[in-house]
Parts: C-alpha cells; sequence; structure tokens
C-alpha cells in the first residue's frame, strides 16, 4: 500500500484560494449582477473562504448559495443505498445573474451537469461561470472551468481528497489509489 501523496498544503491552499479569487475578480463584469453557488460539501466551503476574501480584498458583499445536487444526478436509481439529500439554499434569484458555481474537485463533469441543471430550474441566469480547487482531469462530458486553482494528471483509479479545517482535522489536497486508506 502506497502513502498518499500531498499535493498541497494549508499555506498552498490559503495562497491558491488567493490566486483564484484575483482571477474571478478580473472575470467579473458587475459585483451588483453576480452570486456564489458552492456545491454541496467541499465546494460551499470553498466559496465561504472565497466569499470571504472578496469582502475583505475587494469589498465584494456577494450572495452566496448551496446546492445539492444529489436528487439530480444520473446514476441514482443505480445505487445500492439511496443517497442523502441535503438542504439546497438559495435565496436570491438567478434570473440575469452571472452565477459563479464553486466545487472542489472536478472530475468527469456529472456533478457539474447536475449543478447546471438545478440552477436553471431556478431561473435563467446571464452566465455561469465554473471555479474548481483541483481539475484532475479525464472528463466525460464537454466541461471545462473558468477559474482553476491546480490541474493534475490523475489515474481513474485514483482518489483526489480536499480536507478543509472546518469540517477535517486540517487544510490539505491529498491523492491516493483507491485501494488505500484515506489521509
Amino acid at each position: 500500500m502506497t502513502e498518499p501523496k500531498l499535493l498541497l498544503g494549508g499555506d498552498e491552499i490559503d495562497r491558491t484560494i488567493k490566486r483564484m479569487v484575483e482571477e474571478l475578480h478580473a472575470k467579473v463584469v458587475s459585483p451588483d449582477d453576480t452570486v456564489l453557488v458552492g456545491i454541496r460539501t467541499h465546494g460551499v466551503t470553498l466559496a465561504r473562504r472565497m466569499h470571504k476574501l472578496l469582502a475583505l480584498e475587494y469589498e465584494w458583499d456577494l450572495p452566496l448559495g448551496i446546492l445539492d445536487t444529489t436528487l439530480y444526478r444520473d446514476d441514482i436509481l443505480q445505487r445500492d443505498e439511496q443517497p442523502m439529500v441535503r438542504e439546497t439554499n438559495i435565496e436570491f434569484d438567478v434570473t440575469d445573474k452571472d452565477v459563479v458555481l464553486i466545487d472542489d474537485v472536478l472530475y468527469t463533469g456529472r456533478t457539474v451537469r447536475c449543478a447546471l441543471d438545478a440552477i436553471m430550474d431556478l431561473g435563467r441566469p446571464r452566465c455561469i461561470l465554473l471555479v474548481t480547487l483541483v481539475d484532475r482531469g479525464l472528463r466525460e462530458l464537454p466541461i471545462q472551468p473558468d477559474v482553476v486553482g491546480v490541474e493534475i494528471e490523475t489515474a481513474r483509479d485514483q482518489i483526489v481528497e480536499v480536507h478543509f479545517t472546518e469540517s477535517e482535522r486540517e487544510d490539505g489536497v491529498w491523492v491516493h489509489s483507491s485501494s488505500d486508506s484515506s489521509p
């Protein structure tokens, strides 16, 4: 069994998120027409951190929503046990807004497809920008991020795990084989 490989430590995550916020700031046309939406679970944590930095660095107080994509999954009936559905909390209109959709890891693109369907059920955004901390490639759908923290090459049998101190013991991004234990 091989040890999980640390891709980003806590300080590196902080620097990466700061750079992502700078890139997002450059892409936003009008903060008055922009909203942030974090995909459960770690996309929400990343969205909260970015929201805080946007407020500190640029004095932007953007609406922040939380999106659960469970009911939009295309594999929900193929699972042995039913997944837990958590609350979506988007208390603002997305119609004619620039929606910044935030997730921790982009892999096949299926979660993002679910999120796009969910957002479109809430209204008709002017545009949707995709932000992800880690793009690990191996897409099954033609989805690409607009802002990305790090791009890495992975194999299908590998897992990319993101930990945030808000929910785990430390900040970090690890890559390991699916047969290895968690970091």
